[in-house]
């Protein structure tokens, strides 16, 4: 099954669940549908339910949120599209620090980035201008509501409209 979007009641994105877990909430009653996959169907004896893109709780939830997100390696491998921060011509397959740890460096997304394995061999625990290299981008933290797809495969296209909207604003639906 796929994946599903779940919006507080203000339409904030919350987190991405699993659409079995999507379908419950809906027939339960805890939440309303508010984008249907087009064609696909949850079928039972007696009823049939569409498989959920974007899904709303009907009463708010209070979340405490931290002011920024924890540094993973999956995250800043998606933060950089996989790609080295280096080199750029190759996969990236693990991340270094801009400023190495031994060095002082801090395990903060502006110093993380993701790095093939012959570049983060031959950097070393060296710095960029000692080596000569250069970063493609400055590295920078997430947006606070692209934090909750971090870990998601593949973003779908309907969810656009509520990760990039201002928390304060419903869309018309």
């Amino acid at each position: 099954m796929t994946e599903v979007l779940l919006l507080n009641a203000t339409y904030e994105p919350l987190c991405v669940v699993a659409a079995r877990r999507a379908v419950v909430l809906v027939l339960a009653g805890t939440a309303d549908l508010v984008v249907a996959d087009p064609g696909r169907v949850v079928r039972s004896a007696q009823l049939e339910v569409p498989v959920p893109l974007v899904i709303r709780l009907r009463a708010f939830v209070r979340v405490p949120y931290r002011t920024r997100s924890v540094v993973t390696r999956r995250g800043v491998l998606r933060r950089d599209g996989f790609g080295c921060a280096y080199c750029s011509d190759r996969k990236a397959a693990t991340v270094d620090h801009v400023v190495p740890r031994s060095r002082g460096g801090p395990n903060t997304w502006e110093n993380v980035v993701a790095c093939c394995a012959p570049c983060n061999s031959r950097k070393g625990d060296r710095l960029l201008h000692e080596l000569g290299w250069r970063l493609r981008f400055t590295p920078a933290a997430p947006l606070a509501t692209r934090r909750i797809v971090l870990g998601v495969a593949a973003v779908d296209p309907e969810w656009e409209r509520w990760l990039t909207l201002d928390s304060t604003l419903a869309p018309a639906v």
